[in-house]
């Protein structure tokens, strides 16, 4: 019985790879992952590419049953992607920008003055500086005032999400704001967490999924069945809160 089960397994971890599925007029390619957990998980990529991993119970049948439930939002999310490519323009760092904090759109305010300064206030983002022609020295204060906020932001979130975990045997970590292109977080071998500066553009509930599912990693390195189980004790709308990130998540870089 043992022998055969084996064979079956190797046989389902011979689908990973690339496959499709048909949904109307329209097809939907998409890459296979199999990994220990308990649901499938869907992910549409900037570049239009479509990631699925599924539990190593589920043949490739059940996989595209699944993916053509969620076809409609598969479709959108390319659509968000394509139209955000076409549309994004390089910042400007000049008055009446939209910039992001905390999940909010503000809109940039930048007058002179001799003692530079960046303030949130009244639903603008204002930036004092002594030549408001320069964008370089903009960028420059704005960026710094980001970092600024996130890592007081990452501290409080990070301190209250451990006090969530912390029956769970989890030490606190050491916390660092690393860029990464394609990562909001992620941890190191040492047990510390990274989390990338930008995330502070996404809204608080985004955040904290970020920071505790870094925790949990702090417990269980991989996306395996105890890992999924312990961040759903935590946080159990965790797919909610993945879902709302990665749909706007763009919008943040």
């Amino acid at each position: 019985m043992l022998k055969l089960r084996l064979i079956l397994r190797k046989k389902d971890m011979s689908i990973n790879g690339i496959h499709s599925v048909a949904f109307g007029s329209k097809e939907i390619i998409f890459q296979l992952k199999y990994s220990n957990r308990k649901t499938l998980g869907i992910s549409v990529l900037p570049d239009l590419s479509v990631v699925v991993t599924s539990p190593e119970g589920n043949n490739l049948e059940q996989v595209k049953s699944k993916i053509r439930l969620r076809a409609n939002w598969i479709l959108k999310q390319q659509d968000y992607f394509r139209d955000y490519s076409h549309r994004q323009t390089t910042r400007q760092y000049v008055s009446g920008e939209t910039h992001y904090y905390l999940g909010r759109q503000y809109r940039l305010k930048v007058v002179e003055n001799a003692q530079e300064a960046v303030k949130l206030k009244s639903g603008y983002i204002n930036i004092e500086v002594k030549d408001k022609q320069d964008t370089a020295r903009i960028k420059t204060l704005l960026d710094d005032w980001y970092l600024a906020k996130a890592r007081l932001q990452f501290v409080k979130r990070l301190k209250e999400g451990w006090e969530k975990v912390r029956k769970y045997e989890i030490s606190f970590p050491k916390l660092y704001l690393r860029k990464m292109s394609k990562r909001w977080g992620t941890c190191g071998t040492s047990g510390a967490i990274y989390l990338n500066p930008n995330l502070i553009k996404a809204p608080s509930i985004c955040v904290e999924y970020v920071i505790v599912h870094e925790l949990c990693h702090l417990k269980f390195p991989f996306h395996n069945s105890a890992f999924f189980d312990l961040l759903q004790r935590i946080l159990p709308d965790w797919e909610k809160r993945k879902l709302r990130l990665e749909t706007i998540g763009q919008n943040f870089i």
